[in-house]
């Protein structure tokens, strides 16, 4: 998809460049990635052609969804969603109706281990800032750098610059409210989640739910 729109040139195209970063970090072989370019770029013939859907649900206890799919089958896609959605207590919304809940963000994330030694998040401020960076959140062997959309590439350039390496650039739904859940609704919406990421046709799953730190360590307590 990112070929197709952008072509096939990284160094013109952000998004195929953070594309093929997270392919190699998931190990997809380099023959997979060269073939994906080509075809997306119409070097070469074949391959179906993918559209890119978003759906919107609400899980139990009234948690917004968004459902983004990557799809060569409009139809199926939508009756995968519905069906998971339905089986497990959820539902699909109107088009709007919980998008609004959702502001759209620029996401890098940092290894604190990188080769030149541990980074501090003061030092990762003091990069990024500039670049137009909002916030760095510590997620425990990570740092999540956040941005608007449109300044994730100046984020993750100025993380290049500095010599670091990043995980992922990705541009992610953040919720502008959120739904506090007691380990039922926790339960009820874990499974919602499970089963749409379980369908082929779904990229990404975003909520708006709250789960906190006392309730997840009652859910470990399941396992």
């Amino acid at each position: 998809m990112a070929a197709r729109t952008g072509g096939a040139d990284m160094a013109g195209n952000p998004t195929l460049y953070d594309a093929v970063q997270k392919a190699k970090k998931s190990s997809v072989p380099n023959d997979n990635i060269e073939r994906a370019l080509k075809r997306g770029s119409g070097a070469e013939a074949g391959g179906a052609s993918y559209e890119a859907l978003t759906y919107e649900g609400y899980a139990p206890g009234g948690v917004a969804l968004l459902i983004e799919c990557l799809t060569d089958n409009k139809n199926r896609a939508v009756m995968e969603v519905r069906t998971s959605l339905t089986r497990n207590g959820a539902s699909m919304a109107d088009s709007g109706s919980v998008a609004y809940l959702f502001n759209r963000k620029g996401i890098v994330t940092v290894a604190k281990a990188q080769e030149k030694g541990e980074i501090t998040e003061d030092s990762l401020l003091e990069i990024v800032l500039d670049a137009g960076a909002e916030d760095v959140n510590d997620q425990g062997d990570t740092f999540e750098i956040v941005s608007e959309a449109a300044d994730m590439l100046a984020v993750r350039t100025a993380i290049q610059e500095a010599g670091l390496d990043y995980e992922s650039a990705d541009a992610s739904f953040v919720p502008s409210m959120n739904v506090e859940l007691d380990a039922d609704g926790a339960r009820k919406m874990i499974r919602v989640i499970d089963a749409l990421e379980d369908c082929d046709d779904v990229q990404n799953v975003y909520s708006n739910s709250d789960v906190s730190e006392d309730v997840m360590a009652e859910l470990e307590n399941d396992e």
